[in-house]
């Protein structure tokens, strides 16, 4: 039985609990957050403990936590938890900067424990489907990727509007396109962007293209525009496009150079996190320390493209 404790108890973290309940073997022992009304409705909700500080959630016997807080706080609270002994699953992006991820993964190094991103669209059945398929009937090299989404009905008091805890469209959203151009497209050789801000301080709007090893990307990512939320993946034998919404995949439809269509259809369960949770916990499981899937290669390329942008628009946060 793997016991998790969650720290912070926002929108994800209640995705997780949706998820958590259909992974068998695992137990849910309580959560903290810093704000003591979400910690009160969360254990209401869920059952478990609401410890009164992050020190008493850490020292009681779990063996994973899941960091749910805001990406200003991600890499504190992943090295508290790795400090503690315990492995630790983090919402995306796992830290606020490449510096700050590189010390999270010096402390999971130095502890040999399992630390992962939870970067959640590789584990979903329509994409491991699509990823099977390919192996026999392939798209030839991929050599582009397009991707974005624009989300404009997101409620005004969402934290990804607060500068303070490092939102905006290219932290919120931005990372999930980084994901789909270094898993298809490889290492990262260049970045161009722009960005429009609000009032907020934060980016409002911003669009990015790329350059890396095997191709090229453009991407975008926003609050403020109704974007179509899907992906385009371009190969020399064919092309590949992930319905709507992309980063949670159920359709994707394969178009060949020779007229043949190929069209997937794969429905997910229990809000989605449930399957990353799932490898989470079978990585621990097998005693590894780095999921094969998202490495820390991986994240490291990830929000490297995510500082690029945002140095280029202009976006530094408090402490950068």
């Amino acid at each position: 039985m793997i016991r998790w404790g969650v720290i912070g108890c926002g929108r994800i973290a209640h995705r997780f609990m949706q998820g958590l309940k259909e992974v068998p073997g695992t137990e849910f022992t309580g959560a903290w957050s810093r704000r003591q009304e979400t910690v009160d409705t969360f254990i209401e909700q869920y059952g478990g403990i609401g410890f009164e500080s992050v020190e008493e959630l850490l020292n009681n016997d779990i063996d994973a936590v899941y960091v749910a807080t805001l990406p200003d706080s991600h890499h504190l609270y992943c090295i508290l938890a790795l400090i503690a002994g315990k492995h630790v699953l983090c919402e995306k992006p796992a830290a606020l900067n490449l510096l700050t991820l590189e010390s999270v993964l010096e402390v999971a190094k130095e502890k040999n424990l399992l630390f992962m991103e939870g970067m959640k669209p590789p584990f979903f059945p329509l994409y491991k489907k699509l990823k099977e398929y390919l192996e026999t009937d392939p798209i030839g090299e991929v050599g582009y990727v397009r991707a974005g989404s624009s989300v404009a009905d997101i409620s005004p008091d969402h934290p990804n509007f607060s500068y303070d805890l490092a939102g905006g469209a290219v932290m919120g959203i931005g990372i999930y396109e980084a994901y789909l151009a270094v898993e298809w497209l490889g290492n990262t050789k260049q970045v161009q962007a722009m960005g429009r801000f609000g009032e907020n301080k934060i980016d409002m709007f911003t669009i990015f293209q790329t350059e890396h090893e095997k191709g090229y990307g453009q991407f975008y990512c926003g609050f403020d525009l109704h974007g179509k939320g899907d992906a385009l993946i371009c190969g020399t034998l064919g092309n590949i496009t992930i319905h709507k919404n992309w980063w949670n995949p159920a359709k994707a439809t394969i178009n060949y150079l020779d007229g043949r269509v190929m069209e997937l259809d794969v429905p997910f369960t229990a809000g989605g996190l449930n399957y990353e949770t799932a490898h989470f916990c079978e990585l621990i499981k097998a005693g590894l320390t780095e999921s094969p899937v998202i490495t820390h290669e991986m994240s490291r390329q990830m929000i490297a493209m995510l500082d690029s942008a945002r140095g280029i628009i202009g976006l530094k946060f408090k402490g950068e």
